[in-house]
């Protein structure tokens, strides 16, 4: 493991992306009895009953520590009491078209970055965002999991590459990876609303967006700069490394970097009736990429070639299901079918089907500031995507999907016209999709889609009113059968942010937004043996039509922050997988269309106990139900937690309980979640090198009592239960 992780020693990061984190401890008088209810709760919480383990050697980290720092002398960084009123550190969001701050959007915009995207990352998109309020993750095993927002996803969540949509088959099966890596991320994004809609109208649920410096934007001052991670976890007996470099001189920049994650089967907690560990959870990853660009005094121009690779299994995998098949709205499964019922069943560990992907994607980036007279900015978004993977059986290639995808993305950003600033843009995508195989459920089709967008705002004394408006038309064509379905549609939003005295502010927005369905949606046939369904489409279908009303009230400022936010989300014609009938833990899925409800709230509120401390409470719950009657399937649970956070000179910790409800509201043929409890922990120190280059030391662990616990949203949530007690451990240096 050293001698596959070592090349890795070095991860060249831009210094100008390492901010301050988003909560911070600041100095304040101490409230002694919710510091004393909170300690009391915190220690209830840690006396579950629990029994130790040994942990395996994490000895990539050890490697980078000795590398790192042997023989030089170590600067450390000495935090200053604070010298003026606390508030939350200004945040810019890149995917807001407008390059606006966080406090200013209309709705409530998640943004990691720092030393907060270094605690939260993890091996996949959906786990790196999963303890937001408000998000949760799909998860299927360790290789792959999509975030979820506000009870949706798959293509109701956007994702996007700093402003360019992600295209793999992620959208398609939650079995299928998110080719984004949290381990080159300098910033992540979720947003809501009308800056969320003018990336497409199918984000319903909202937009990811994953910042990375791939594409160049400045020459460094010294010529180069960067940083070097290495990382290593007990749960899995993971070892990952990652290095970035930039370089340039005159008008060029190039830029490097690269990722290797090594993940064996995870453990899960104490109880599991299938073991210790989940067969076929194992990862393994490599990313590298290599950008270059020419940068003026008026802005860039650059490309980048980035290429994964990546083997992990899938565990649930019932290959007695082999012959079923639907008979109308009946399956009939005949001798084939198995007498396994444990969440889809799941095959003896050396029968584990294993993905064998590889993406290659050529992004071009570019942004000219003050083009010609009344613009400010043009900017520029296109990617070529050639996206594959096989899935293994018993050594053979059972399936081949492919995505062939090219998009582009134009936007233009005009100067102040009576108090209103804005963004008018072009965006277009072609996906050519196949699956080849026995698990074929798709025919080949070729999905075309453009849109046109334009975003406003305006700023009237403490208000500031946005209001968005853009038009899409798709087209999905089926190879094979010859049918063909396009879809128009057009969708608006208007926004307010009012901050009616200091530190407060009152956000509200509407949006209305048409969502066309997915080739998938459209011509499915066949069993996915995945997620142990038989999927059935409708070439009929029409555009879902979702009114969204989001109310949010923030405050920024003082011993106390904190952020809540409701919503309601009334969706006609959500298209979603109706069962319609089970056998032997094989559902009949039909996508079919029923007006459906999505209502919540979610929010956070931080107290500052002294200099050093501060407690912080979160939560969120989600209700979505058919309008007509009936529940919707795999909807998340209720959560709440308590986090408590201290800082000392150059030391940072947290601790935090977190609760996840029963889940008992549940959708026909689907069952019951039992909820859990778990306690983490995460503690990190700060240093310099005697060039002054910073370095961090990080240590996390996650689920200390050993929990056994189940993600309702997730399709095999029996045969993969999440992971149990972990410890993870990095240290990372930049210069």
């Amino acid at each position: 493991m050293i001698r596959r992780y070592s090349r890795f020693l070095f991860h060249f990061h831009a210094p100008t992306h390492e901010t301050m984190p988003l909560r911070q401890a600041q100095a304040a008088p101490v409230r002694a009895p919710l510091f004393r209810n909170t300690m009391n709760l915190l220690a209830h919480a840690h006396s579950t009953r629990s029994r130790s383990r040994r942990h395996p050697a994490l000895r990539p980290v050890a490697l980078a520590a000795i590398l790192t720092l042997s023989g030089t002398s170590l600067a450390h960084a000495q935090a200053a009491p604070p010298t003026e009123a606390p508030g939350l550190p200004p945040v810019t969001v890149s995917a807001s078209g407008l390059q606006l701050g966080a406090s200013d959007m209309t709705t409530p915009t998640t943004v990691l970055e720092g030393d907060e995207l270094v605690r939260r990352r993890e091996a996949t998109l959906g786990e790196t965002l999963s303890s937001e309020p408000g998000i949760t993750s799909s998860h299927f095993g360790a290789g792959a999991s999509r975030p979820i927002i506000r009870g949706m996803d798959g293509p109701r969540v956007k994702l996007l590459s700093d402003g360019a949509e992600l295209h793999d088959a992620s959208t398609i099966s939650p079995d299928h990876a998110v080719v984004s890596e949290p381990l080159l991320a300098t910033q992540i994004e979720v947003l809501r609303g009308p800056s969320a809609l003018v990336y497409g109208n199918g984000a319903v649920g909202g937009v990811v967006n994953v910042l990375d410096g791939k594409v160049p934007t400045a020459i460094p001052q010294k010529g180069y700069e960067g940083s070097a991670e290495l990382r290593a976890n007990s749960g899995a007996g993971e070892g990952a490394g990652a290095f970035s470099l930039t370089g340039g001189a005159g008008n060029l920049a190039v830029h490097v970097e690269g990722v290797a994650r090594d993940a064996g089967d995870y453990r899960v907690g104490k109880g599991w009736s299938g073991g210790s560990k989940v067969p076929g959870s194992f990862n393994r990853t490599d990313t590298g990429s290599v950008g270059l660009s020419w940068v003026g005094d008026q802005g860039y121009l650059g490309a980048a070639y980035t290429r994964q690779t990546a083997k992990y299994g899938l565990p649930g995998h019932n290959h007695s299901l082999d012959g079923c098949h639907a008979d109308g709205d009946h399956l009939h499964c005949g001798a084939h079918a198995g007498e396994e019922d444990d969440d889809h069943g799941a095959e003896a560990p050396g029968d584990v089907p294993v993905v064998d992907l590889r993406s290659e994607r050529l992004d071009i980036r570019g942004e000219l500031r003050n083009p010609f007279a009344g613009f400010t900015a043009l900017r520029l978004r296109a990617g070529v995507t050639d996206y594959r993977h096989d899935e293994i059986e018993d050594g053979a290639i059972g399936t081949t999907f492919k995505n062939k995808a090219y998009d582009t993305r134009i936007e233009l950003q005009h100067a102040p016209v009576a108090g209103f600033k804005g963004v008018i843009g072009l965006q277009t995508s072609q996906r050519k999709f196949s699956a080849d195989g026995e698990e074929a459920y798709v025919e080949p089709t070729i999905t075309r889609k453009l849109g046109f967008f334009a975003l406003e705002e305006v700023r009237l004394g403490d208000w500031r009113l946005e209001a968005a408006l853009r038009h899409d038309r798709q087209t999905a064509e089926a190879q094979t059968s010859g049918i063909e379905r396009s879809h128009n549609g057009t969708s608006a939003s208007l926004g307010a942010v009012w901050k009616f005295t200091p530190g407060y502010q009152l956000g509200t927005s509407f949006t209305r937004a048409s969502r066309a369905p997915t080739a998938e949606e459209l011509y499915a046939q066949g069993l996915h043996m995945a997620t142990s369904t038989y999927e059935r489409g409708n070439a009929d279908l029409k555009s879902e039509i979702s009114q969204n009303i989001d109310l949010s009230l923030r405050k920024t400022s003082g011993d106390t922050t904190f952020g809540v936010s409701l919503f309601r989300n009334r969706i006609s014609n959500y298209i979603y997988g109706r069962t319609l009938d089970e056998v032997d833990g094989l559902q009949l899925l039909q996508y079919s269309q029923q007006d459906a409800t999505f209502t919540g709230i979610e929010g956070q509120v931080r107290q500052r106990l002294n200099r050093h401390l501060g407690i912080t409470l979160f939560g969120d719950t989600v209700r979505a139900k058919q309008d007509g009657g009936g529940l919707l399937p795999r909807i998340p649970a209720t959560r709440a937690g308590v986090r408590l956070d201290a800082s000392w000179q150059a030391w940072e910790s947290q601790v935090e309980w977190v609760q996840v409800a029963r889940q008992n509201r549940v959708a026909e043929f689907e069952t019951a979640t039992p909820g859990y409890g778990m306690l983490n922990l995460g503690v990190s120190y700060n240093g310099q090198l005697s060039s002054g280059a910073p370095w961090q030391v990080y240590l996390k662990a996650n689920n200390l009592t050993d929990r056994l616990a189940y993600a309702h949203t997730s399709f095999i949530k029996n045969a993969a239960p999440l992971m149990g007690r972990n410890v993870t451990v990095g240290v990372k240096v930049a210069f």
